[in-house]
């Protein structure tokens, strides 16, 4: 169906750029017994990600608490772009980690902390390889506004400077209906959705756009995201 006008709030804003990209020195194979290397292959400077206003591919990371519809959105978006574009989702790279998988709802210490940053590096080394052969992407993860460790900084730094990160945030409503028809290990209790929703308000006022898709089936949400990437093509937006 086609959203009514007005029913979700855009807000963008051009991303700061300012910053450059800082590239850390990279792992060097190790060496394993007659000299041979064990798998650890080092990586050379990646092809800087396009800017959203540049020609070539774009890298999108889409924000949002549990239920908000990032994953459903962001793959939707992927399939019907009119260029090559991949999805990447946190959550599933983070689960291919079978045995010894440190499940963030039994508790985020250590072991689950080290384990997302290993899944972002592992998404951002994937993302780097499909902008540098012209394919798109788009990412989808819960970027906290007040968390450092799963905060934007990581993943500029492992994708790119011209990385156009869009929050997702319907309604507490919304995403507590969409949470409840979840199961396993995505499922969350009410109590943790409200809290997650309430500290992704934080997002507001940050200058990052912002798409209340309270209101909008899947397709709709995915051409509010295309309406944010053109203005943010276009340089300063409207609100």
């Amino acid at each position: 169906m086609e959203a009514p006008p007005g029913a979700c709030t855009v807000r963008c804003r051009t991303v700061s750029h300012r910053r450059s990209l800082e590239w850390g020195e990279m792992q060097q194979p190790v060496g394993a017994a007659g000299g041979n290397g064990t798998g650890h292959f080092p990586l050379g400077a990646p092809t800087p990600v396009q800017a959203p206003g540049s020609p070539g591919p774009i890298a999108v990371l889409l924000i949002g608490p549990a239920g908000a519809g990032k994953t459903t959105i962001a793959r939707h978006w992927a399939d019907t772009r009119g260029a090559p574009t991949a999805h990447i989702s946190l959550d599933d790279v983070r689960e291919w980690v079978r045995s010894g998988f440190a499940d963030p709802q039994a508790g985020w210490n250590e072991h689950s902390e080290a384990q997302y940053r290993l899944a972002r590096r592992t998404c951002g080394f994937a993302a780097r390889n499909f902008l540098a052969n012209g394919v798109s992407c788009i990412i989808d993860d819960a970027v906290f506004p007040d968390r450092p460790a799963v905060g934007l900084g990581g993943w500029k730094r492992h994708v790119g400077p011209g990385l156009l990160p869009v929050v997702l945030l319907p309604g507490l409503d919304v995403v507590l209906t969409r949470n409840a028809a979840r199961s396993g290990n995505r499922r969350l209790s009410d109590e943790e959705v409200a809290r997650i929703h309430g500290r992704m308000a934080g997002w507001y006022g940050s200058g990052l756009p912002i798409i209340d898709n309270s209101q909008f089936d899947v397709a709709s949400a995915a051409a509010a995201l295309d309406q944010v990437v053109a203005r943010a093509a276009q340089g300063p937006p409207v609100r």
